[in-house]
């Protein structure tokens, strides 16, 4: 028989080589005519210790993780129950083992799932210098159905630079693992092969932080000050070699203080600026978005958020920083916070929000999270839209410049230092027109209203929402949320039910208009969330005017989303 879908989880101790096996089989799957998706967990420790890599592999476009796993292949039993939540498995799935490992933890014990040992180290050790995570990824890529040739080549292009005696040794322990696969499946009928598609279609492989940093080059950024902070340092790891194919530069801050007054002195110089952080680094920078607001100095910060408060859990995806991110500078200070809906959709946003940035001349925050920023899924090739960043300069010579001038659109031509006839003051006091600092009730007022008519006025098209599907039903979320909402309306459309999928991507300023049009016809809303309080909840209620039957699903992380309880909620409103 052949599946549509087939999930994967594989744990093991650090230096087992978890993510290496998950790694080539996301890859030789995609190789072979599929799509994928590959989340990753680890302990607290960030860094070594216990890991897990979840595999989900379809015939079909996929971005989400689904809701069971059907095989769990432990490479060792070290600490895998501190992934037992991450794991739910139904009767048939399969756990897989080493036959020569002793005492598996309780939740291996007590699994309903079905257990099957495997010669794992022994096959192992009868290859010199042959390592059981290749026998493992053997087993697994003969189980789903991808052929020899697709994980020979991942193999030789992952492992080339190692010698031909690891490559070899790899190899033939890649062969001895699909032999013991074929046992498996002839002993007990375990088959997963997935329906493999023609090659047809350029795929990608990547993760949310690699499209982030993708889109930002191809808005036209050129200069990332940045302190590492998981899960947003592989942004900084992307961009540090490709941001000097194009001319620009990376630096490594001391700290998120330093990288994010670099930014704004890099963009006041002229060139379209951004940095990465998490929760605590956005904290630490509240204060100098706060100048680069009243200064009108366009910059993005990207915050993949993470489990908080403080250091939290920066291993696992939540969505609570929405609060500090549309609240946490100081004063009346406007300005944008947007959101991706899928990893793919994470270069367009970045792209797109350094657009805006740049345009309105303003901060962007954009809000990713770990789900999105460290998953890695294999996607059609994404289109390359037009948005570069374009900022309303003077030319040299202007007379009689005012930097602040109280435009029609909020927007007034800014000097780049060196012009002649453009000097101005550009610090965090009230200002005239003029950028004389002022602390006249009457330039206040207009100050104020200018910052604020420019974001207001400005016209954001279709981009604003991602909206799908039509029936008096709707679902309202926003970031990572969006991929097992869509799933569940999916499921529920194959069975004759229509919701509506409204996905925010800019969460400020608020559309009231917009959104209202998006939900004509709506008698019922959902609004899902990765949070403990209900933020997005409450800020749309703050913003919006919501229908009387209006329900809230909203848990914090770090456990994902699954499609099916959300098809749950839905057929309670139904």
């Amino acid at each position: 028989m052949t599946s549509q879908t087939v999930s994967i989880a594989i744990t093991g101790a650090g230096g087992a080589g978890v993510m290496t096996a998950g790694q080539m089989l996301l890859d030789a799957a995609a190789k072979a005519g599929l799509y994928g998706l590959m989340t990753r967990s680890s302990g607290p420790q960030i860094r070594g210790g216990e890991a897990a890599a979840y595999i989900r592999l379809s015939s079909q476009p996929i971005d989400c993780p689904n809701d069971t796993f059907d095989v769990l292949f432990c490479f060792d039993w070290m600490n895998v129950d501190r992934f037992a939540a991450e794991l739910p498995l139904r009767p048939d799935s399969v756990i897989i083992g080493d036959q020569d490992a002793v005492n598996p933890p309780e939740m291996i014990t007590r699994s309903v799932a079905r257990q099957l040992l495997v010669p794992l180290g022994e096959t192992a050790k009868n290859i010199e210098g042959g390592r059981p995570n290749m026998i493992g990824l053997g087993i697994l890529g003969e189980l789903a159905g991808i052929p020899l040739e697709a994980l020979q080549a991942i193999l030789e292009k992952v492992l080339h630079r190692k010698g031909e005696v690891a490559l070899n040794a790899s190899l033939e322990g890649l062969r001895q693992g699909m032999q013991l696969a074929d046992d498996l499946e002839a002993e007990i009928g375990l088959n997963l092969h997935l329906e493999r598609l023609a090659q047809d279609k350029t795929r990608w492989s990547l993760t949310g932080n690699e499209a982030a940093g993708m889109g930002a080059l191809r808005a036209g950024v050129r200069f990332c000050a940045a302190y590492p902070i998981t899960p947003a340092t592989e942004i900084l790891e992307w961009l540090a070699p490709n941001i000097e194919k194009v001319g620009g530069t990376l630096v490594q801050a001391e700290d998120e203080l330093a990288s994010i007054n670099m930014v704004i002195g890099g963009s006041f110089g002229g060139v379209p600026s951004l940095t990465a952080t998490s929760g605590p680094g956005l904290a630490l920078m509240t204060e100098a978005l706060g100048l680069a607001v009243s200064a009108e100095i366009p910059l993005v910060v990207i915050d993949v958020m993470r489990g908080g408060p403080s250091t939290g859990i920066p291993t696992k995806s939540e969505q609570s920083d929405l609060n500090i991110a549309l609240h946490g500078l100081h004063g009346d200070a406007p300005h944008l916070v947007t959101a991706p809906t899928s990893i793919a959709d994470c270069l367009f946003t970045v792209q797109w929000s350094v657009h805006l940035a740049e345009k309105l001349q303003t901060p962007a925050i954009v809000l990713s999270d770990q789900s999105l920023g460290q998953s890695r899924n294999i996607i059609d090739k994404p289109a390359d839209l037009a948005f570069i960043a374009e900022r309303d300069v003077v030319s040299d010579g202007i007379v009689e410049y005012k930097r602040y001038a109280l435009t029609d659109s909020g927007v007034s031509p800014m000097a780049i230092p060196g012009t002649r006839g453009g000097e101005y003051v550009a610090d965090g006091l009230e200002t005239a027109e003029n950028a004389r600092p002022s602390s006249a009730a009457e330039d206040h007022y207009a100050q104020l209203d200018k910052r604020q008519r420019k974001l207001l006025k400005f016209e954001y098209g279709q981009h604003w929402a991602l909206i799908e599907g039509e029936g008096d039903i709707a679902v309202v979320t926003f970031g990572s949320v969006t991929a097992p909402v869509r799933e569940a309306i999916q499921r529920l459309a194959a069975d004759g039910q229509s919701v509506k999928l409204v996905a925010l991507r800019l969460l400020a300023p608020a559309l009231p208009d917009a959104f209202e049009a998006a939900l004509a016809g709506v008698e019922k809303v959902l609004v899902v969330e990765q949070t403990h309080s209900k933020q997005f909840y409450r800020y749309l209620r703050s913003e919006y005017d919501l229908p009387k039957q209006t329900d809230v699903l909203a848990k914090p992380g770090p456990l994902p989303y699954r499609p099916a309880e959300i098809v749950a909620k839905l057929k309670e409103m139904i």
